[in-house]
Formats: structure tokens, sequence, C-alpha cells
């Protein structure tokens, strides 16, 4: 991706089901457990490089002993520097006395991250400061061993505001109205209501308190806590936790918004953000990995037994689409060929616009998650050479010579790799004559492959956000190579709408799609639409989330896909570039045919999954229009 987007967290969790003698001797490490974390972390250190965290319970612990670990960074290299500082720990024995190394009991019960539950979190900040404060997992502490909770989840809320004041409703005095401090509030509070009801229910009968800490322990219904927490919840997620005496859960959004994957045998139960990390870090195949579902949440209780729980009904699936563009690691089987898939279902638009060219065409990537689309690009322009190969010699009939034939076979799709990214460049100049002379020479370009003032250079992307490095680098520095024309192609469709679920936009001004159609508006001279349409937009301000609509679309509604295409092109063109450029954008039917398991597309259509996003919308526009630079949620 050019544009560089903040997105989506990452989560681990790994549960042992055996005695921790088991894998000692199994597997030859005392550690079998943090190195499964460690493993599933760092495979999906692209889900979150601003920070890190791990925690970790200890089952059947007695009172008086630590039962709890947690160590969380803001490292340049926060997976580093987290399981660095946990394994700076052990590293004092091995000189000194190496056979306690080997004695998983010895170390449970005197050393930090040595139990059996885990739960580890990678962010990418999509809002608010980077600092440990902000990283996950949270811990909501109490000396009731099942009244603490260690929470991390991949969210975004749009209703924080909606959930901060029923806290406040019930009692309680939140430090931050963040959708994190409210959902971990809101769960321990029927964490709370749930230990103090069967206290309460088995003081009754008799029961002696040390009976009854057991007993809560033993029958705590985690179904009804989340039930109860998750009532008003709009967005998308996946919530995982672990309650401080050993059960734990991982649940996700009604509309599957959020990506979860599992995996359970006798001996781990696994939940990850991403299907691949699991299959790798525990040598499974695909099939194994399954996929939660809608509106469900997977249960561990202390004693090892799993269940899968309907805690909210599921609703219409409209996985993020975008995780198959973009987030996700490429390596997984279905992303892998989705991605490809993406770039067969825009090349018979390309192809139009090379009016069937493709001799003096190069076809070539941006750096660095637009390459699988490339492939699926390459695959498709070459089945269309051969079949435009098979019919012209066939149509050579009895003309036909080995030369003829030989001059037609020669023909090829010319493919190379142009544009280089240099990720050691940095742009330190700030003044901006300065700097914008720098921003071009981020990318590099491979010369000698283009004819001057002859080829076209075809470019595929895998989205296209606000354009900025378009226009400050990419295409600046291909000019440089001398094509006759730049194609730019994005194998997502045009970015319209903001995000509220996890991906970091949310103002209608950086959209490259939306300032062309208010540049179109401005040009055909009807920019009273947007007036009308901010009119419409504060009359719904205060009408409950359910009720609102997204009239933003009438923004776009009297152009063509095509003609917005057309003005993005002249915004991001350098006026001082001598080639012509033009941009194509995959259409929301190529998508749903390319990725058809994940159809939330509502950052391209306008059509949110829930409430919330419809109220984000609107609250995006009126920011705009107010010239406020403030966060729609």
């Amino acid at each position: 991706m050019s544009d560089a987007i903040q997105h989506e967290c990452g989560i681990a969790f790994v549960r042992l089901l055996k005695p921790l003698t088991y894998y000692k001797k199994k597997y030859g490490t005392s550690f079998y457990g943090l190195n499964k974390m460690y493993l599933l972390m760092e495979k999906q250190h692209n889900r979150g490089q601003d920070g890190v965290g791990l925690a970790n319970i200890k089952l059947n612990m007695e009172p008086g002993q630590r039962y709890i670990s947690r160590h969380r960074s803001v490292d340049q290299q926060p997976i580093k520097d987290v399981f660095e500082h946990v394994n700076a720990r052990f590293a004092k024995y091995e000189q000194d006395e190496p056979s306690k190394l080997q004695d998983v009991e010895w170390l449970k019960q005197n050393e930090a991250f040595t139990g059996e539950v885990f739960l580890g979190h990678l962010r990418y900040g999509t809002f608010g400061k980077n600092t440990i404060e902000a990283c996950h997992p949270f811990l909501r502490q109490n000396n009731w061993m099942t009244r603490n909770l260690v929470l991390a989840g991949n969210f975004n809320l749009t209703n924080t505001d909606e959930l901060f004041d029923i806290l406040v409703r019930i009692g309680q005095h939140p430090k931050e109205q963040t959708d994190t401090v409210t959902v971990m509030e809101k769960i321990g509070h029927f964490l709370d209501m749930e230990n103090q009801e069967l206290f309460d229910k088995y003081k009754t009968l008799g029961y002696s308190n040390q009976e009854i800490t057991d007993l809560i322990a033993k029958n705590l219904d985690v179904k009804n806590i989340l039930k109860r927490a998750s009532e008003d919840w709009d967005g998308g997620y996946l919530m995982s936790g672990i309650i401080g005496h050993g059960d734990a859960f991982a649940f996700r959004d009604p509309n599957g918004i959020r990506p979860a994957y599992y995996y359970m045998d006798d001996e781990v139960v696994v939940v990850a953000s991403e299907r691949p990390a699991i299959q790798t870090t525990f040598n499974v195949g695909f099939t194994k990995v399954k996929e939660l579902e809608r509106g469900q949440a997977m249960i561990v209780k202390k004693d090892g037994s799993v269940s899968f729980e309907q805690i909210i009904e599921p609703k219409e699936n409209l996985a993020c689409s975008f995780e198959r563009i973009y987030f996700s690691r490429g390596s997984d089987r279905e992303i892998y060929q989705e991605r490809q898939n993406l770039g067969k279902n825009i090349f018979s638009k390309v192809l139009e616009s090379l009016k069937g060219d493709l001799k003096n065409t190069v076809f070539s990537f941006i750096p660095n998650t637009a390459e699988v689309s490339f492939y699926g690009l390459m695959k498709e322009a070459n089945a269309y050479l051969n079949s435009y190969k098979a019919e012209t010699i066939a149509g050579l009939g009895e003309e036909a010579t080995t030369e003829k034939i030989n001059e037609i076979l020669d023909l090829s799709v010319r493919m190379d790799k142009l544009a280089i990214k240099d990720a050691k460049l940095r742009t330190f100049i700030t003044q901006d004559e300065g700097r914008n002379d720098l921003v071009a020479h981020v990318y590099d370009v491979t010369y000698g492959v283009v004819q001057n003032k002859k080829d076209t250079l075809v470019m595929i992307d895998d989205s296209i956000v606000r354009g900025t490095t378009l226009k400050q680098s990419i295409l600046r520095i291909l000019d440089t190579l001398h094509p006759k024309k730049i194609i730019i192609v994005s194998s997502a469709p045009q970015i319209r709408y903001p995000d509220c679920y996890g991906i970091d936009m949310a103002r209608m001004g950086d959209f490259i799609a939306f300032r062309a159609a208010v540049a179109l508006l401005e040009d055909r001279k009807m920019s009273k639409v947007l007036d009308e349409v901010y009119k419409k937009c504060k009359a719904q301000v205060d009408l409950p989330k359910e009720q609102i609509m997204n009239y933003v679309k009438e923004v776009y509604d009297p152009f063509t896909v095509e003609e917005i295409s057309t003005k993005i092109a002249e915004l991001v063109t350098p006026v001082d570039i001598d080639a012509e450029v033009e941009v194509i954008y995959q259409g929301l039917e190529g998508l749903k045919n390319a990725c058809p398991k994940n159809l939330g597309d509502w950052y391209f259509s306008g059509n949110y999954p829930t409430p919330g996003g419809f109220k984000v919308v609107n609250k995006a526009f009126i920011n705009y229009m107010e010239g406020s630079n403030e966060r729609a949620y």
C-alpha cells in the first residue's frame, strides 16, 4: 500500500491443557507455552508495531503466591523487548543453577510467565497516544481470584459515549472515556455481579467463605457475563480474556467484522487473529484451524473443558474485506488466492484502457503488499495473450508459415519490478521544498526497461486512500523513466467513507475519492449539494443512531466511478511531470467476486454493518463542513 494506514490489532491466546511436566517430557523444554506465544505473536507482527503486551496466569496457586504476570512495551521492537524482559529472569539460572530451568514445578512456584494460560496483544494505535497505558492486555485486579480480569482485544466500538454513560449511571467512575476502558469495566461490572450472586446463593445454603470461593470458581457463568456486558456494544471486535482463577474466553462480534481463528487438540487451545500464524506455530494443516462464528464465544473453563456459546444472535456476514485486500499476511491459502483474483478481475479494465496494446506496455506493482494481486493481473494478461495467439495462428489458415507463427508465439507480457521502496530513507528535512524533493525518492526505480516516450507503465497497488504518496513520490520517480503514460491500478474500489471498526480512516477530507467528488461539484457549479447534505446531516444529529441515514452518498451520486477516477488522476498528478496519468479502480462486484467470504465494504459503499457506523459517517461529514479536524468517534 502506497498510503500507509494504521489498522487492526492482533490477538494471541494459548491455554495448555496438560500438566506442565507433560510438555517438558515430550518437547524437552520447560518453556513450551512461552515459546509458542513468541512464535504466535511474531507471526502476526504485521498487525501491531506500536506496542505489545503479554500476560500469564498460573492455575491452582496457593494464597500468598503471585499468579498473574504481565509485561507491556512500546519499544521500537516491542515483541523482542517483551520477550527479552521475560527471558532475562531465566538467564540468571543458566550459569549458576541450570537444574532449576529443568524443574517446571519449581519454576511455576517461583518465576513469572511459567503458568498454563497466556494472552498476548499486538497494537496498532488508530487513536490515542502510543503509551504503555494504551497497550493491552489490560488488568482489573481484585483480592478475590475470580474477580480478577485480564482483557485484550482487536476492536473499535462506535458508541463509547453511551457505554460511558451507562457505567456512570450504575455508579462507577471510569478513569477514561475510551472503548477499551468502558469494555473492561462493563465486563468487570458483570463479573462482580456474577461473583456476588453466587456468593449470596451459596451463603444462604450454609457454605463457608472458603468453600464458596471454590464453588464460584467452578460455577462462574462466563456466557452470562458476556451476554450482559455486550448488550449495548456497537462495533467490530474480537475480545479475549482470562479470569483470575483460570476461566478464559474469546468472543467475536455478531457481524464477524474482526477476524478470529482457533485450533484445539488434547494439548492446547489456541486463538489468533490470523490462521497462518496458528498453522506455522503448531504445524497444523489449513482445515485444522477453524473460524470462530459470528456472535459466538469460545469459553475455556479452568478444568480445560471447551464450549462454544452463542452470546449474540449472528447478523449478516460482513467480515472486513480490507483484511483480505491488505491487512492480513498473504500466506493464508484463501487470502493468497483472493488477492490474485483481485488482480485478475481488474485486467479487463486495464486492457480496455490500453486498447489492446500489450506490446508497448510494462506491468509492475507498487511495493510491497500489491505483489500478489500483481501475479493475478499477470495470469489474466497471459491467459488473454495465449487466447489471442491461438486465434491469430488459427486465422492464418493457408498463409501460415513458420516465420509468421514464431512471430506470434514470441509475443509476451512485459513485466518487471520497476518500483523499489527504500526502507532506510528518512525525510528529516522539514522545509517544504527540500522535503518534497526527498519524499520523491522514498521509492527508487529500475532503469533501462522502459522505452522512452513509447511505453505505458501499468502499476498495481492494493488500494489508494489519500493519494499523497502517489503525488509526492511514486509518480515523480516513475516519470524519470520517461514513459508515455502511467496507469495506476487499485485492486480495491474507491475508498469513500470513514471506517470506525479498527482502521485509521476517520476523516472525510483524507480520502482522495471524496476530494475528487467535491472538486467535481465545484467544477460543475453544484457545490450546493454539499450544503444540502450538511443540512440533512445536522438535522439527524440528535436522532437515535438506529434512525440515522448515510446522506453522504449524495455527494457521489451525480458522478460515475470513471468520472471520479479521472478527477483523482488529475489531483494526484504532479504539475512538473511529463507522462499522462490515469487511475483505474476495482469495481464493487469485482471485489465481492474475489473475496466472497468477506463482504464488509462500508468504506467503499457506505453501507455500514451497525447503526453506529451511520452515526460516524454523519459526524465525519459535519466535521469536514465545519472545518473541524476532530475524529468522528
